[in-house]
């Protein structure tokens, strides 16, 4: 064979060499990217080591990092034959995506020979992971800098909202392509600077659908729906990102009839425009709304759940809320923190213990429990399910705690009338240096006024601004009113009302009449109710109490003016109604009797039973409680079906001897009711716990724990 004839041999065994290596490179390369890295790494492996490209290692190495496996990168890179440039950017590349910055910076400093992308990797890198004053410090230092370069500095100065910054670095930008001119848009927009946005999107020669969906959203966002709508029906084309941020322009602006119509015509609804619209028809309190979207979405994210279930806890829906949460488990739902929090606040307001309970034990699970907020949400359900125990335990387990977390204590063990208990956690709060806020004041006085702790109640009233440097709000004044009227002093607290800084509201004129029924002065209730009668008009809560105390004093005349006045006007009236908790699941009353409970003849054949007790007892039913306040009650066919009764009665039947009966009301107990179920604790030997719309009441042997002083 001649020399042509060798060399034509030797090139075409070359080919074959290069060829064989191109696929074992290429099918390494499509392995590593389906994430298939066992045969990815089985193809590498049987490759003879000189037919490996740097390529084929390249990849490798690369395949590791993205699944999130550094150290096997690292060492294929340790065992490299050769190495490039782009297989010490890889390096860098890696170390970053798997949150190891210092390990690509030494990387970055041991490096041969750098390229810009080394220097952009190393800056993206300090930016990604909020280090810009580093990132910034690193690109000046760059001896070549590209369009990608400027343009991820460019982003780190937006990102900490250095937007005059990233102005003049834009202004000194020699190149500046779509990305950068759309990310100083999105910049200004986010600081609400719309004319500055605006004139650089008019100055652009090309745009593409990002920059014109980040101008839209930028309209949108800011409350200039009308504008952003003007500029997506010009839009040369759309896409998901840009019907999304137009909805949420409208959904977040209330505006759900627009919502409502942009939502039909977009081409494919993603998950993420159907919880927009569970939220926006739910706050907007088209609830059956919401509800129609999520069941007839084909698709569901943990959002979606957690919208409907924060709707619904938002609306007073809290029955729903709990059968949404049970239906989430039983669908194998992975549980979510915005739901888990939405739960625990139904649990609070229905005082549904056994979910709440469930909830703390996923919350444990998931390891959220070690969060301050969440430890305050727990105390509070706790606190409202009527378990100080469970919440001491959970506020003992922080060594640290913030203020929300003493004001959940406090005002915990306030509603429960505890006022020693409250003033202790107020005084330890001070020795733990954490200064108290405004809310801690509405506990610790509330508390002084639910235990009649008149002194120390006024002795911290005044020092709340001398000492503690908050200043009182109406709240504290209606605080310190309750305080008075309750221990007996009503002049004295109608002085203060007199003497306050500001306008009373409804509030501080309610404490006041409260003081006023309680201790029955009629000539200032009658100012009482004027005053109420202005601020709350459609409330008739105050008029049928002064009705109440007229009626107890004879005054028939004065009652039946009062009584055709409130015919002749159109008033609010809040519903009573009690609710139980018996094996995980709600049974509410209302005033009457029980015929909507499908248990309703035994629950009536109890309430008789225990009538006969208590007349045993020496009860004797408390007449002017029959005419009563509908801020308390509703008038009702007799003191016996009152809602509070029905769910006693319910309880005594179903919770087992031994347990806590836990009864909650959405209004305040009236005084028969009161003086009822302390005798029915004591014939019954029952412990009964009933949380009203003011507190709790720990009624045991006869006696309940607010001393009569409610």
């Amino acid at each position: 064979m001649g020399h042509h004839g060798r060399a034509t041999v030797l090139w075409s065994m070359l080919l074959q060499v290069r060829s064989l290596c191109s696929t074992t490179a290429n099918a390494i390369a499509r392995y590593a990217r389906s994430g298939q890295l066992g045969h990815a790494r089985k193809v590498f492996d049987e490759t003879p080591l000189p037919l490996r490209t740097i390529s084929s290692w390249n990849t490798m190495v690369a395949a590791y990092f993205e699944a999130r496996q550094p150290r096997e990168a690292l060492f294929l890179f340790q065992r490299m034959p050769h190495r490039n440039t782009v297989s010490w950017n890889g390096l860098i590349s890696g170390h970053i995506k798997n949150g190891m910055l210092l390990e690509a910076r030494r990387v970055f400093d041991a490096m041969p020979d750098r390229n810009v992308v080394s220097w952009t990797s190393m800056v993206r890198g300090y930016v990604r992971n909020g280090h810009v004053a580093e990132a910034e410090r690193l690109f000046w230092q760059m001896p070549d800098k590209n369009v990608v370069s400027w343009t991820v500095m460019l982003g780190g100065l937006l990102q900490e909202a250095r937007i005059e910054d990233a102005r003049k670095l834009f202004d000194m930008m020699p190149e500046k392509d779509v990305v950068a001119v759309t990310n100083m848009i999105g910049g200004y927009c986010e600081e609400g600077r719309l004319d500055e946005a605006r004139e650089l999107f008019d100055q652009m020669p090309r745009r593409n659908v990002v920059t014109w969906t980040t101008m839209v959203s930028g309209y949108a966002r800011n409350g200039r729906v009308d504008v952003a709508r003007k500029l997506f029906e010009v839009m040369p084309e759309r896409n998901d990102v840009s019907w999304t941020a137009m909805l949420m322009g409208y959904t977040h602006s209330g505006r759900m009839r627009e919502a409502s119509k942009l939502f039909d015509m977009i081409p494919v609804k993603l998950v993420v425009d159907c919880n927009e619209m569970i939220m926006g028809f739910g706050l907007a309190g088209e609830v059956d709304k919401s509800r129609r979207v999520f069941e007839e979405m084909k698709d569901r994210d943990d959002g979606t759940w957690s919208a409907l279930i924060k709707v619904y806890e938002r609306k007073g829906y809290e029955l729903e809320a709990l059968g949404l949460f049970r239906r989430m488990q039983i669908e194998g739902v992975a549980l979510n923190f915005p739901s888990l929090i939405s739960v625990l606040s139904v649990c609070a307001s229905l005082a549904s213990l056994d979910h709440g309970r469930q909830v703390h034990a996923q919350l444990v699970r998931s390891e959220f429990d070690q969060d301050l907020y969440v430890a305050s949400v727990l105390i509070t359900m706790y606190v409202k399910c009527g378990d100080l125990v469970r919440a001491k335990r959970v506020f003992d387990r922080f060594p640290l705690k913030d203020v929300v977390m003493w004001n959940s204590m406090i005002t915990g063990y306030s509603q429960h009338g505890l006022g020693d208990e409250a003033l202790n956690v107020f005084y330890n709060m001070g020795s733990s240096g954490v200064p108290p806020d405004d809310v801690t004041f509405i506990g610790v006085l509330s508390a002084c006024s639910y235990s009649g702790k008149v002194k120390e109640g006024l002795e911290l009233f005044e020092s709340m601004k001398c000492k503690y440097q908050v200043e009182p709000g109406i709240e504290h004044y209606a605080c310190l009113v309750d305080l008075l009227g309750r221990a007996g002093q009503v002049n004295d607290a109608m002085k203060l009302v007199q003497k306050m800084p500001m306008e009373p509201d409804a509030i501080v004129w309610g404490a006041l009449l409260g003081a006023c029924r309680t201790h029955m002065n009629l000539d200032l209730a009658e100012i009482s109710v004027d005053k109420l009668a202005q601020l709350e008009p459609k409330n008739a809560g105050p008029l049928v109490l002064l009705s109440n105390m007229y009626a107890s004093r004879g005054r028939w005349k004065d009652v039946e003016v009062l009584r055709k006045k409130m015919k002749s006007r159109s008033f609010m009236k809040l519903p009573g109604c009690s609710w139980i908790e018996v094996e995980k699941k709600v049974h509410m009353f209302t005033g009457g009797d029980s015929k909507g409970h499908p248990e309703q003849p035994i629950i009536m054949k109890m309430l008789e039973k225990l009538g006969g007790l208590l007349r045993e007892a020496g009860y004797c039913p408390d007449g002017s409680f029959v005419l009563h306040d509908v801020d308390e009650e509703e008038k009702t066919l007799s003191l016996g079906y009152h809602s509070e009764k029905l769910a006693v009665a319910y309880g005594i039947l179903k919770v087992p001897k031994g347990m806590q009966i836990r009864v909650m009301k959405n209004l305040r107990v009236c005084g028969d009711c009161h003086s009822a179920i302390k005798l029915i604790a004591k014939v019954t030997g029952r412990e009964i716990i009933l949380r009203d719309a003011n507190r709790f009441h720990h009624f045991k042997d006869g006696y309940c724990s607010c001393k009569d002083y409610w």
